[in-house]
């Protein structure tokens, strides 16, 4: 037998249950839809080719995933899943080996499809069975008195004995293309939901002397499906925790792992801290010694060595050096730099940024499209105005400036090395390098001035 593997993703249902107008293999799971994990996984086995059967809102399902490395094989009507299988057999050699799976089932993991791989031969089938506490739904199944399965029942077909049966059909099969195209040209529809089973050529195998052998998953959340929205999110939980323990394994202290959602690919180094309700997405490196703290949301961004994320922060497609502290309330937006200690404080936002060595920013102020120096102190209440109605313009701000709290850089301007802005200034023209430049209106005071006073009521006569 050749040792070339052909793999087939079922992923034609409708999925009425789920509720909604998208197909229900395009509902996610972390950061990819129920198919792509599939399609992911499958990646990992190094099969010749691979093959997605769809239907059901199939022009969108292909132009949503248009990046996955599949064959997209349409399947018209939805006769079930032997019909389901049937429409690809042109694409299959006749002497591959066939892992076939399914499309709403994301949590099935490579070192169990491989076990089962490694079981077909030219004269065995291999089929994933799972032992479940309560059974409903799947079909069950059957063996003989010396554990030799004999055939798969769909519960709608299994006598009352039958449903007593705990071990149950996850779908999940591995066999020789030359006998799947034997048996599924046998296949008949007289069932109750009058569909051609792929289940059925189990009893084939066994009339045909063909062994049947069986391998289980390691963890049930691996064979289970996704019908509705309470199994997405169940399903959601089961592989944020996956998630978690993996952090956990590589040495990272999660305070609550229930408490964490991975939305993307992260990578982090030793005695890093991560408290409750953090979210990570898309590719994040966090380095040695980082805490984030609870409520933040890190996506697309590098968080340096030593750096302190305090809680409620917003951190999106910037890059951060070591021995930062960003936060609370803080939000840094795409292309910003932190370098080395810099500081940036409590309702502070930064976009499209370099923020100086030792550069602080602590409260309230927005900087943008600004190249600022090392060791600048930003007063309280201090913008950038980079846009002007049409165009972004920058700031420049050199070493050792201090910008005065309630100040408005109005760009573009740039604030020479050691000036010093003065408070509630408005600067629209350079600052000269260690100069105090200033706009402020002459304070005066009014001598007998009184306060206004509220009127008092008077009743009507």
């Amino acid at each position: 037998m050749q040792n070339s593997l052909s793999i087939v993703i079922l992923a034609a249902g409708q999925g009425t249950r789920m509720k909604s107008a998208l197909p229900k293999v395009l509902h996610r799971i972390g950061d990819k839809s129920l198919l792509e994990h599939v399609v992911r996984t499958a990646q990992s086995l190094a099969a010749t080719d691979m093959h997605v059967i769809y239907g059901h809102g199939g022009e969108q399902v292909r132009q949503t995933l248009a990046h996955l490395p599949v064959n997209w094989v349409l399947q018209e009507q939805q006769l079930g899943t032997g019909h389901a299988v049937q429409q690809v057999l042109p694409h299959i050699g006749a002497h591959q080996r066939v892992l076939i799976l399914y499309g709403d089932v994301p949590l099935i993991q490579q070192s169990t499809l491989q076990r089962l791989i490694d079981k077909v031969s030219d004269d065995s089938l291999a089929l994933l069975t799972a032992q479940l506490h309560d059974p409903t739904g799947y079909g069950r199944i059957v063996r003989n008195d010396r554990g030799e399965v004999l055939s798969i029942v769909e519960e709608k077909d299994a006598s009352p004995a039958q449903r007593k049966i705990r071990e149950i059909n996850t779908g999940i099969l591995a066999l020789s293309a030359q006998w799947l195209q034997q048996w599924l040209a046998r296949l008949g529809n007289e069932n109750a939901q009058g569909e051609y089973y792929l289940t059925d050529i189990i009893a084939m195998a066994v009339s045909d002397g063909v062994n049947i052998k069986t391998t289980a998953p390691q963890q049930i959340c691996e064979i289970e499906g996704v019908n509705n929205k309470k199994q997405l999110a169940e399903l959601e939980r089961a592989y944020q925790m996956q998630r978690a323990e993996q952090l956990m394994l590589q040495g990272v202290t999660l305070r609550d792992p229930a408490r964490l959602d991975v939305r993307g690919d992260v990578s982090t180094g030793q005695d890093v801290e991560i408290d409750v309700n953090v979210i990570l997405e898309g590719k994040v490196e966090i380095g040695n010694g980082v805490s984030i703290g609870a409520n933040s949301i890190i996506k697309d961004s590098v968080i340096g060595d030593n750096t302190v994320i305090k809680s409620h922060c917003h951190i999106e497609g910037a890059s951060v050096a070591a021995h930062c502290q960003i936060g609370p309330y803080a939000r840094l937006r795409p292309e910003t730099q932190l370098a080395e200690h810099a500081r940036i404080g409590n309702f502070v936002e930064v976009k499209k940024s370099q923020i100086g060595i030792n550069s602080k920013v602590n409260h309230l102020s927005y900087i943008g499209d600004t190249t600022m120096g090392k060791d600048v102190n930003i007063g309280a209440g201090t913008i950038t105005c980079n846009y002007d109605g049409a165009n972004k313009h920058q700031t420049i701000i050199g070493d050792n400036a201090f910008i005065g709290s309630d100040t408005q850089l109005v760009a573009p301007v740039t604030v020479g090395t050691g000036a010093t802005i003065g408070a509630g200034s408005t600067i629209t023209h350079d600052a000269p390098a260690a100069q105090l430049t200033l706009s402020r209106s002459e304070q005066k005071t009014r001598k007998g001035w009184k306060r206004p006073r509220k009127y008092e009521n008077k009743t009507s006569e």
